[in-house]
């Protein structure tokens, strides 16, 4: 051996003897190779015995026709059986890279609101991977199974498409929950009750995949089932008179189901809400149930008002009402059950509801009236009121899909409403009694809807055509010294066809609808009426990130039975409520434009409105010997002028974002004896913060004021805060309504030239008031994706006049 070693330090140190020596070089290279191959491998072994392996993947995507790189594209890693590894959005420039990876088989999914997703397989991974000029095409959103780290939205003429993120999904306990994570422009989430709202108002439609629904279907959802959010705030023509239509799709299970606990209570006032849903899956057929109960029981509720009187004689008489702690108790109740059956292109639900209430209390006012002009005219007053109302329906609807991407569906609801109102008024001088006013109202509402859709996709564009009737028959029985009963039967019929289509970069939609409204009164002179109402958006990306768009429309308005029945009740001692079989339906003409800009974590939007109701139904006041009448009537216009912006910011890291909107709202209320004008300012800031289980709330609201006839409603003045956490599938919260005042109200106001007042009603309880939260989900089976039902109908009117202050 030494002497090999001897002749091969001979060979490397001597100079070139010609080929034979540089062949014996060669072979020792690649011996001394080989040597160092081996002892690295086992380095390697040792080193990485106890340690796996990692490669990083890295991309870009670019849309397929313009080739420009696109940003903020969901990508996310999956395992062969669609388990999440990791994920990650991609940047201003269409790159993105994920880290840290260990070897295998993966499948990447890739996904952007508007695109198709597009799939990418990953077989035996074992390097580093560079992934260029994956490229993305339009088409219908499909987005199902995917998992997003930034919440994304996309516009559209009708709707914006919503993907909650990740981290958004895994905090949220409920549908509702999630909803205020998403901070949509005009949607307003009271956390503490989980009400939706339009602030100032408005038909707010909730719907699950098409579906009309409940808000307490929405809290039954479960957040990891939810794909998206469809925020249509410029709905269609099947969408009725509805403002805003969320829309929740989500995937149903096929095997297995859910239930879902949560009370909501407060624990030192009689205050809490309360729901228990389930649901199970076998095959094609869903069972599902959900009950949910009420109760509000306060001590502390009084109202402060201050009247003028002006008579016919020329006399004037101003007083004041001093309120003492009075009692408010309210229950109510909802049951929905559901049985539903599908398969690959028909489905059949049908849901039963049922809503009860009873307000033994609602509400019950004590106080002092008192003459300002003389102090010892000093009267005791009561104001008792309970309303019980019992409301079952029968939901029936059937879909079925066509070839040629072409749809019908067919949906018919039968409503019973059974309403009993109570009130008692008393005015009393030294137990003496000057007035007894004792109102009993029972009434009894039948109503049938029935509508069907047909909708064909040509391409990009859309057509859909439908005509829904409905018909209803209230039969009321009015008793207050005099027995009054009103017979009533209404019907109405709209039919309707719209066109989407595309020029270039603009988007259009064109629609026309025809309705025909009939009325009769036993006893009292009908109507029949019959309106065009047509509709008009455009829509225009000025940028990837900004948008313009504008919608007029011209739609009808009826008015209520209650305003229509042929009966008067007493106010007080001195005012009568009366109303007006003559009136007649108007028309409601409506134009908005809208600008938006979305650009990374910034998103803004600034809005103008503007609303014309020529001959709307209004109230107005006039004399009637020594009594002060209230009623309805058509009067000349009322209009109404927008001017409004939103802001958000965030999510910042996915953990904190902030928004603001702030609205100037004009009223002009002209009636056929009174001109009204009044401004309310409105503004609404809320923020979230969240850190892994932990999230942060805190919200600031002040009064939306509507002034409609005469009066002005005033909204409600909060604000909040709610500290929670959440692990796995329960969660708990504390928060705190109004913390920083002890005298929550509402104040409403009426400027009638013969009787007007200015009214606060408070509720103690509602300030500073402290709730805590509990929810609980589990589920079973696996899940999948299938078509679902697309609307759906209601008809909660009871048709009863109501008296009262």
């Amino acid at each position: 051996m030494d002497a090999v070693v001897s002749d091969v330090s001979q060979l490397l140190t001597s100079k070139p003897i010609g080929i034979r020596q540089t062949k014996i070089i060669k072979l020792i290279d690649m011996n001394r190779i080989f040597r160092h191959l081996t002892l690295f491998t086992a380095l390697l072994t040792i080193a990485f015995s106890g340690i796996a392996q990692t490669v990083a993947i890295r991309g870009q995507v670019k849309n397929d026709i313009s080739r420009e790189p696109m940003e903020f594209v969901n990508v996310v890693l999956q395992t062969a059986d669609s388990a999440f590894v990791a994920g990650t959005v991609t940047e201003g420039n269409g790159r993105f890279t994920m880290d840290k990876i260990a070897t295998g088989s993966y499948r990447i999914v890739l996904s952007s609101v508007g695109y198709e997703t597009q799939y990418i397989e990953l077989e035996n991974l074992n390097r580093s991977v560079q992934l260029d000029d994956i490229t993305m095409s339009e088409a219908a959103l499909s987005l199902e199974g995917v998992t997003v780290t930034g919440s994304a939205t996309s516009s559209r003429i009708d709707r914006k498409l919503i993907v909650p993120s990740a981290l958004q999904l895994q905090t949220a306990t409920n549908g509702i929950d999630l909803l205020q994570r998403l901070m949509l422009p005009r949607v307003s989430v009271n956390p503490m009750s989980s009400e939706v709202s339009i602030p100032g108002g408005g038909e707010l439609q909730l719907r699950i995949n098409g579906v009309k629904v409940e808000k307490e279907d929405i809290l039954a959802l479960l957040p990891a089932d939810i794909i998206r959010i469809e925020y249509h705030d410029n709905p269609g023509l099947r969408y009725g008179n509805a403002e805003i239509v969320l829309d929740y799709i989500v995937r149903r299970p096929e095997t297995g189901g859910d239930i879902g606990l949560n009370l909501r209570d407060a624990p030192f006032v009689a205050w809490g809400d309360n729901r228990l849903n389930a649901r199970i899956n076998h095959k094609k057929s869903e069972f599902a149930v959900n009950y949910s109960i009420s109760h509000r029981d306060f001590y502390q509720v009084w109202r402060d008002n201050a009247e003028t009187f002006h008579f016919a004689d020329g006399s004037t008489l101003n007083r004041i009402e001093k309120g003492e702690p009075g009692h408010g108790q309210l229950y109510w109740q909802n049951l929905n059950a559901k049985y539903n059956y599908q398969d690959d292109s028909k489905m059949f639900n049908a849901t039963f509801r049922l809503y009860t209430s009873n307000g033994p209390h609602f509400f019950d006012y004590h106080g002092i009236l008192q003459n300002t002009a003389d102090a010892t005219d000093r009267i005791d007053m009561i104001d008792l009121n309970s309303n019980i109302e019992n409301r079952p329906a029968l939901d029936l609807y059937y879909q079925h899909s066509l070839p040629n991407d072409q749809t019908l569906v067919f949906n018919a609801v039968g409503t019973y409403n059974a309403t009993v109102i109570d009130r008692q008024y008393r005015e009393s001088r030294d137990g003496i009694m000057l007035t007894d006013i004792d109102n009993h109202v029972e009434g009894n509402k039948y109503s049938v809807i029935g509508e069907g859709i047909y909708e064909k996709k040509l391409g990009d564009r859309r057509l859909s055509a439908g005509i829904r009737h409905t018909q209803s028959w209230s039969d009321n029985t009015y008793i207050n010294g005099h027995d009054y009963r009103t017979e009533m039967g209404q019907m109405q019929t709209f039919i309707y066809a719209e066109f989407k289509g595309k020029l270039s970069k603009l988007d259009y939609s064109i629609g026309a609808g025809a309705t025909r409204e009939y009325l009769e009164q036993k006893g009292e002179a009908g109507y029949q009426n019959y309106t065009f109402n047509p509709r008009i958006t455009l829509f225009y990306p000025i940028s990837d990130a900004s948008s313009i768009r504008l919608r007029s429309e011209i739609s009808n308005a009826s008015p209520s039975l209650s305003n229509l029945s042929a009966i008067e009740q007493a106010i007080d001692s001195l005012q009568i409520q009366r109303g007006n079989p003559n009136l007649d339906p108007y028309l409601r003409y409506r134009t908005q434009l809208n600008y938006e800009y979305r650009k990374g974590i910034f998103a803004g939007s600034l809005n103008l409105q503007h609303e014309y109701h020529p001959r709307a139904v209004m109230e107005e006041k006039f004399l009637e010997g020594n009594k002060i009448v209230q009623t309805w009537n058509n009067q000349r216009s009322w209009q109404f002028l927008q001017g409004g912006a939103t802001m958000r910011l965030g999510p910042v890291k996915d953990m904190f974002q902030l928004t603001w909107t702030t609205y100037v709202n004009h009223y002009i209320s002209h009636g056929n004896d009174y001109l009204h004008h009044y401004t309310n300012w409105y503004n609404e800031l809320e923020g979230m913060f969240t850190y892994k289980h932990v999230f942060v709330v805190l919200g600031l609201e002040s009064n939306w004021d509507r002034f409609y006839g005469e009066t002005m409603s005033g909204g409600e003045n909060i604000h909040y805060a709610m500290v929670g956490y959440k692990y796995k599938n329960m969660s708990c919260y504390v928060g705190m309504f109004n913390p920083f005042v002890d005298n929550y109200h509402q104040d409403t106001e009426n400027w009638s030239r013969y009787a007007s007042f200015r009214r606060s009603n408070y509720i103690n309880e509602s300030s500073r008031a402290i709730l805590l939260n509990f929810t609980w989900n589990f589920s079973f089976g696996r899940k999948f994706n299938s078509s679902d039902k697309r609307l759906n109908n209601a008809d909660d009117d009871s048709g009863v006049m109501k008296s009262g202050k």
